[in-house]
């Protein structure tokens, strides 16, 4: 077993574990569980400084989850809607989802499919697979399959290196992303052999997932490192969360922080409309502000995109003062074919 399995193996899953190391409401958080299971690894347990800090709201159960404010949805993107085949999703003519893993190496409070994931309709076999292989040899418009889930790094290498051969003999398919938390919560999996193997199926991106300057340790940049070193190309998507990263010192210290670390900050993204994330919810027009601080204050390579997926499968658009409408009923938010899709105003 290498390290990074046993890690996995010990991560925190139950109330009783997690309240023997730390100050938590023991009954509360069996409460939340039940409905969204716990996993933290004892890697990432160990960043938190105090309680509520920044790496405590990321990963320990609050019972603000089991609130039901309006207009938050099990699947906010419709994902569902869009998946022809058991594990596939493909919104864009010329891009696939493709949901590689049903579990992660930690529960994000925050995650936008954590309703699904909880309810089992994520659980993929590698018999799903041939499914998504048969559907993509038949669309040649698909340029780009990103391997997203769950978590796909943690497939083990030969299960990884089996998927990336089968996608690779798709003579239409010209890219490979993979998007990953792992760098942030389990950095002992980005071995020296997994970095080799990735870096033989290019041209592959890969985004990692970084919300918090105090994510970006001597083990995280050792995995990033790694990754680029056989020249894969690295992003980072962040999500914009309350309490956690939404003052613009923080978010300016994490975006040249993984710039140090040679990950280009991608997206900021807004957070999804998922039932269970509520709490962690800004209004749009204070990430445009946030946006608008950094603009000048740190290099054009630092500035990710501010971003929104529109609820119902709208797409994903950049955010901007002009795309945003207020009416009567909250806001609308103009689509990438500029339509106009109902927004909830949080700010009221």
């Amino acid at each position: 077993m290498e390290e990074w399995q046993k890690e996995l193996q010990e991560a925190l899953t139950s109330a009783e574990q997690l309240a023997r190391l730390l100050p938590v409401d023991r009954t509360e958080v069996a409460r939340v569980s039940e409905r969204y299971p716990l996993r933290i690894p004892h890697y990432y347990l160990r960043l938190i400084e105090e309680a509520n800090d920044p790496i405590w709201r990321q990963c320990i159960p609050s019972l603000a989850e089991l609130e039901k404010p309006a207009g938050l949805s099990c699947d906010p993107l419709a994902e569902a809607a869009y998946s022809p085949v058991p594990g596939l999703v493909h919104r864009h003519s010329d891009r696939v989802l493709l949901l590689v893993a049903a579990s992660c190496a930690m529960n994000c409070r925050f995650c936008f499919r954590k309703n699904r994931l909880a309810a089992g309709e994520l659980d993929f076999r590698f018999r799903d697979l041939e499914k998504a292989i048969a559907y993509l040899e038949n669309q040649p418009a698909v340029r780009e399959v990103i391997l997203t889930g769950g978590e796909p790094l943690l497939l083990s290498d030969l299960l990884l290196g089996n998927l990336l051969k089968q996608l690779r003999r798709l003579p239409h398919l010209e890219l490979i992303r993979i998007h990953t938390r792992i760098p942030a919560v389990l950095p002992s999996r980005i071995t020296g052999q997994l970095a080799a193997l990735l870096g033989r199926f290019g041209p592959l991106y890969l985004n990692t997932h970084f919300n918090h300057p105090h994510e970006l340790t001597a083990a995280a940049r050792q995995a990033a490192e790694r990754l680029a070193d056989v020249g894969i190309p690295l992003g980072n998507q962040t999500v914009l969360l309350k309490g956690i990263n939404d003052r613009a010192p923080i978010l300016e210290e994490l975006f040249r922080g993984l710039l140090r670390m040679r990950i280009r900050p991608y997206y900021l993204h807004q957070t999804d409309l998922a039932a269970g994330t509520g709490h962690f919810r800004t209004p749009l027009a204070g990430g445009i502000d946030l946006m608008n601080r950094l603009q000048g204050q740190v290099s054009g390579l630092a500035l990710p995109q501010f971003v929104v997926d529109l609820p119902g499968g709208g797409g994903k658009v950049p955010l901007h003062p002009e795309r945003i409408t207020r009416t009567e009923a909250g806001l609308q938010v103009r689509s990438g074919s500029g339509q106009p899709i109902d927004y909830p105003d949080l700010d009221n």
